[in-house]
């Protein structure tokens, strides 16, 4: 037999790397603060720290820090009142002398931390004193500008130390926001594969498989979400962490924000200061869920059960703000497609809106 006809297959160099970052120490339960010296030392990361922290959240655990620490390292304490450009500046000052950053807090105090870091290219540790969205394990950080919230790439932590103890004595509207964050990772990869079919965008089936199994964990545990139990600050802080690493994986904030982060991000310009992230996403999944042609009622009641808003009217938003903040979704982000990238009418915005009344 001949083989002219026979192509051989050529050896192909195969060139697809790519850098995933993920924090190396996770420690969460109770009274886990104390372990923080044992930590810093596993790590190596030096002798001088700088804590960031809130006013409120000093008081709540970085003054424990500072104590805990203060006998092997020379601490520095910075107080972020905002996640301003101005605050950021102020704060890669004073952490021009550190060897790592300790970032102590929620969502805005730990932001901080993670672009600071990034920007001065040092380590930094996450202990969240509220488990109210998966900021605290990512490698993305929202900032506030004059347009409203954008959302930049940052430092994922090296280590993340929570503190159920802590957690479970900050008010449950943190909770139960960071609860509505992540079941939001529902509606979240369904536009992912809605971009993947209409666009072609790549999706990563590990960060789309892990993202998924989170949203549903909390589903399925909703009941157990109780104010102020150690119980609920684990379940929720456990699924925030996994959410992170999603991102992680996928390389972006996809497996966790679609339509409904749009929409959110929307009511942050349209209405600023009305409602926590989280609660503005769980609204805007049961309306994309709905879109989407899926179980928007079993959203809705998981929302209810872990106390969560349902409408826009429960955290001081109006219909017409909400059916404005839909229909100028689709210039937020405009790379990002989604659901809410298909064509919305005023008309069919307003149905939208009242349908999350509706029993």
């Amino acid at each position: 037999m001949r083989d002219d006809g026979i192509k051989l297959l050529k050896n192909k160099f195969f060139d697809k790397s790519k850098w995933m970052q993920f924090p190396r120490d996770v420690v969460i339960g109770h009274g886990v603060t104390g372990q923080l010296p044992a930590i810093c030392e596993d790590l190596g990361l030096g002798t001088s720290v700088l804590i960031i922290s809130g006013k409120r959240t000093w008081k709540v655990a970085g003054e424990e820090i500072h104590a805990l620490l203060e006998a092997d390292c020379t601490v520095s304490r910075f107080t972020a009142e905002d996640i301003s450009l101005d605050t950021l500046k102020k704060a890669e000052e004073a952490a021009g002398n550190a060897d790592f950053i300790i970032g102590v807090g929620g969502g805005r105090v730990i932001d901080t931390a993670k672009i600071v870091s990034f920007n001065q290219d040092l380590q930094f540790i996450s202990v969240p004193t509220a488990a109210s969205h998966d900021g605290i394990a990512s490698a993305r950080a929202s900032i506030q500008t004059d347009s409203g919230s954008v959302s930049v790439a940052a430092q994922p932590p090296i280590a993340i130390v929570a503190d159920t103890a802590v957690i479970a004595t900050a008010p449950h509207r943190l909770l139960a926001s960071g609860c509505a964050d992540i079941i939001s990772n529902y509606t979240a990869i369904l536009d992912w594969d809605l971009a993947f079919r209409l666009r072609g965008e790549l999706v990563s089936e590990y960060a789309r498989a892990l993202s998924n199994m989170t949203a549903e964990i909390l589903v399925k545990n909703a009941d157990l979400i109780k104010p102020h139990s150690e119980e609920s600050a684990w379940i929720v802080t456990k699924a925030l962490v996994s959410s992170g690493v999603a991102m992680s994986i996928a390389g972006s904030s996809r497996p966790a924000s679609g339509g409904e982060h749009k929409f959110s991000h929307a009511l942050d310009q349209l209405a600023p200061g009305k409602g926590l992230h989280g609660e503005k996403c769980g609204i805007g999944s049961i309306i994309t869920m709905y879109l989407h042609g899926g179980d928007w009622e079993g959203i809705r009641t998981s929302l209810k059960k872990i106390g969560a808003p349902t409408t826009p009217g429960e955290i001081g938003i109006s219909e017409d703000t909400a059916v404005e903040a839909l229909l100028m979704a689709k210039n937020i982000r405009p790379e990002r497609f989604t659901i809410l990238d298909m064509g919305l009418t005023p008309e069919s915005a307003k149905d939208l809106v009242r349908m999350l009344s509706r029993e």
